[in-house]
């Protein structure tokens, strides 16, 4: 081998050294899924746990069906609040009864499916918070699921299922969202003395005329 061809065979090298080691540290940088329920253990949960929360003037058969697997909740528009009282917008949301919390870490996990067409609506929520009535809302825009009205959580999330995971550390102040077992957001919490879990259609800003979602295997889970 001539001497002057050495150069060139080291600088080589090192270029596909450094593009190993890129590569690398491309795969490294993957999102990996994860169970995010190790560590804790579901609460029992039976029908007094599940409180429809329903348009006062309507019979809940006209906004809910729970075939003793999938619970589906709609609502219009156009409905009138939960209460007379209330100057809400309209729902149709089930509200976890039995299970208020304060501190420690809790958690939600059930697999949801939005049909499209449905929008500008939440869908999932932590209530509690201290300025505002919530800690979490996720609400979904023309088939994108987000954090309240902001950040994107999950992208084309019509017609189809997905297994939602909502991980609260009330002393920590931090709440962890998973879709199909991949952390999806990470925020911090804004405060509140007590909290529970919700889930449904809650019309928000821009809502459609009819919105919808379906829920199956809902767990309440509390770490361990």
């Amino acid at each position: 081998m001539a001497p002057h061809t050495l150069p060139w065979i080291c600088v080589a090298l090192l270029v596909l050294l450094a593009s190993t080691s890129s590569v690398g540290a491309r795969v490294a940088r993957v999102p990996k899924t994860a169970n995010p329920t190790d560590g804790f253990t579901a609460v029992s949960l039976d029908a007094s746990n599940f409180e429809l929360q329903r348009p006062y003037n309507e019979a809940s058969g006209s906004r809910y069906s729970f075939d003793g697997t999938v619970r589906k909740l709609w609502v219009l528009s156009s409905d009138k609040p939960h209460d007379r009282q209330s100057h809400t917008s309209p729902r149709t949301e089930i509200r976890m009864e039995g299970y208020d919390y304060s501190s420690g870490v809790w958690q939600f996990e059930g697999y949801g499916y939005v049909p499209s067409g449905t929008s500008g609506v939440s869908i999932m929520q932590v209530f509690g918070g201290g300025e505002t009535a919530t800690t979490l809302m996720l609400h979904v825009y023309n088939g994108a699921l987000r954090y309240y009205d902001r950040q994107l959580v999950e992208d084309n999330i019509y017609d189809r299922w997905f297994k939602l995971n909502v991980v609260h550390d009330v002393d920590g102040s931090m709440l962890t969202v998973f879709i199909d077992g991949e952390e999806k957001l990470h925020v911090s919490g804004r405060g509140g003395d007590s909290h529970y879990f919700k889930f449904g259609v809650y019309a928000q800003n821009h809502d459609s005329s009819f919105m919808e979602s379906r829920w199956k295997d809902i767990r309440i889970l509390k770490k361990d």
